[in-house]
């Protein structure tokens, strides 16, 4: 392992900077660079990540540089936009306006260990757009018509025709069209109540017998997880009649106990209607476990689980005339309301045991926004002798973030880029910080005390705050340290480097080189790991792209203390595009072929 030099950054963080590694030198360090910085933000180019129209159909050997442990071993899959414009069939352009509407691409690393005479691990890769039939459709028709997180629509189009075109409700089950939804923020390995369809062998190496991709929307489509060829398309209505709503989370939940999925269905309307509801592994049932008529209808992109409780946070992202505006705009963010503060932020704190008790608690807090939770744990409280649930989360002062990742924002081209510097008053309230949100008394038997205050305890100054935040796997619903993410602390127009984030001490250490944007870091425990200091004992996978050279390479980090242990790189020119989420699944061990939905 190569060396560090600490460089001391305020409020007691520090950089950790690989040196002597023994990997290709960034053009950052070269007098010649295949792409001139001068013209990007801050000089740190990322628009070849913003804009892939190529993949890599069959399964293309990588080059290893450093050490890649052997317990790293299994598949890691990535999913997220790839390209976002075309020419259409009449010669016109065509472009998505929002980094949430990409087109989907499915992208798959193989992490094979050493064996026999060979000594070092091998990585493979391979990709595959998952959405050629919706490409095709705007190709033939040079518009965008269906609904969309936020793409920009023409004002003067007829409300009949938006109308027609809004929340078009997809079958129970489809394997006629299935790359004809835009379907690829996160996914699910092995998701139970959804057997895929049987038209394709679904039996892979890696113990994968079904891979689902998930949106903000109650569909899913199926994906073969070898050639990576979309198979299926289904709603949520496939595990129950009730859940008929076109809403959810695409972060469901997964018990790492039992393997039981959780998540929400929205039905909006003149009334919002959620349904808390659970899939069994062990039987593919599904289970109402509570109906939720007395919220707003919410943007909510993840929710919490401990280990008796389902806890459904309602932040300030509303949406106008109780949901009924979604038909008018045709897409999500021109729905959602400014985040009014007086309003306050409202949890629901749902029974997730066999007693199946509904609501069991609520609370409120002063108003925030947020798109990721992190975990959430039951402690006993030793003054009151109550359970409280304390609950981690990723917080913005309101919901405008959201427009910040429109692509003229944040290509590092684009003069928009400019607008969110984060020495600007308008950037600063853009910031996350990472909040902890303590629930009392979750159990409490008086009525009374089962609507109360939900207090924040603290909250992370944003410069060691994070995005797309992980954790150990071992850790959802206990207890734990440490939380691992993106930062954004103003080097770039977009991510600047990856962090670790120390609950206890709310401390961070960092990797960061100049040109060198990282996607969601993706924690691989070491299976050897034994005793208290053991949850950090293992390794991130975090996909970057280097601007200067125009190359992604598959990073390596010793997640104790955020030093390069090794990497994979794809040949000189490609690019892996910024994708939203990811999924290690082990292929060998107790965990193999098991990943959480988190």
């Amino acid at each position: 392992m190569a060396a560090a030099v600490l460089s001391p950054l305020p409020q007691n963080h520090y950089v950790v900077e690989p040196v002597d590694q023994k990997k290709p030198k960034s053009a950052a360090m070269s007098v010649a660079s295949s792409t001139s910085a001068s013209r990007h933000f801050k000089d740190w180019p990322n628009d070849q990540g913003f804009d892939v129209n190529d993949e890599t159909p069959e399964p293309v050997e990588l080059k290893i540089y450093g050490t890649i442990p052997t317990y790293a071993a299994g598949t890691l899959y990535r999913i997220g936009p790839g390209g976002y414009k075309l020419k259409a069939d009449n010669g016109k352009p065509v472009e998505s306006s929002h980094w949430f509407d990409g087109f989907s691409q499915l992208h798959r690393f193989q992490i094979q260990p050493s064996s026999g005479s060979d000594s070092s691990t091998k990585v493979f890769y391979n990709s595959r757009h998952t959405v050629d039939s919706v490409v095709e459709n705007i190709r033939k028709t040079g518009k965008m018509t269906d609904f969309t997180f936020g793409q920009k629509r023409d004002p003067c189009e007829s409300f009949f025709k938006k109308v027609q075109t809004t929340f078009t409700p997809l079958p129970t089950r489809d394997v006629s069209t299935p790359s004809s939804q835009n379907i690829g923020v996160t996914l699910s390995i092995n998701m139970p109540g959804l057997p895929p369809p049987g038209i394709k062998s679904q039996k892979a190496a890696n113990g994968v017998n079904s891979l689902v991709a998930k949106t903000d929307a109650s569909a899913y489509q199926w994906i073969d997880p070898e050639t990576l060829e979309p198979i299926g398309l289904a709603s949520q209505t496939s595990l129950d009649p009730s859940l008929k709503g076109p809403l959810s989370a695409a972060h469901a939940k997964t018990d790492p106990a039992t393997g039981d999925v959780f998540n929400y269905n929205l039905d909006v309307g003149s009334k919002a209607t959620y349904r808390i509801f659970q899939v069994s592994a062990s039987t593919g049932k599904t289970t109402i476990l509570a109906t939720i008529t007395d919220a707003a209808g919410a943007y909510i992109h993840s929710l919490f689980l401990t280990e008796h409780f389902v806890v459904l946070c309602v932040w300030g992202s509303h949406y106008a005339y109780s949901g009924l505006k979604l038909i008018y705009t045709r897409n999500i963010l021109d729905a959602i309301k400014n985040t009014d503060p007086s309003q306050p932020v409202r949890w629901y704190v749902v029974d997730r045991t066999h007693a199946q008790k509904g609501v069991v608690a609520t609370y409120t807090s002063p108003s925030f926004y947020s798109f990721h939770t992190i975990n959430a744990y039951e402690e006993r409280n030793e003054s009151t002798g109550k359970t409280d649930v304390l609950a981690d989360l990723i917080c913005y002062e309101d919901s405008s973030i959201i427009k910040r990742f429109y692509y003229d924002n944040l290509k590092s081209s684009s003069p928009g880029a400019t607008d969110y510097d984060i020495s600007k008053p308008r950037a600063q309230a853009m910031r996350p910080y990472l909040a902890r949100y303590r629930l009392p008394s979750v159990d409490a038997d008086n009525k009374q005390d089962k609507s109360g205050t939900a207090t924040r305890e603290w909250a992370a100054p944003s410069s060691s705050s994070v995005e797309l935040p992980t954790l150990n796997p071992h850790a959802v619903t206990h207890k734990y340290r440490y939380v691992y993410g993106c930062t954004d602390n103003g080097g770039s127009s977009f991510f600047d480097g990856l962090a670790k984030f120390d609950l206890e001490t709310q401390k961070a250490i960092y990797w960061t080189e100049k040109g060198q944007t990282g996607g969601e870091p993706i924690f691989v425990p070491n299976p050897g790991a034994s005793g208290e200091d053991s949850e950090d004992d293992g390794v991130l996978l975090s996909v970057v792209l280097d601007g200067f050279r125009g190359t992604s390479y598959l990073l390596v980090l010793d997640a104790k203390n955020m030093q390069e242990v090794g990497r994979a790189e794809l040949d000189a020119g490609k690019v892996v595009g910024f994708g939203f989420h990811g999924v290690h699944v082990p292929s060998q061990g107790s965990d193999k072929g098991k990943a959480l939905d988190i």
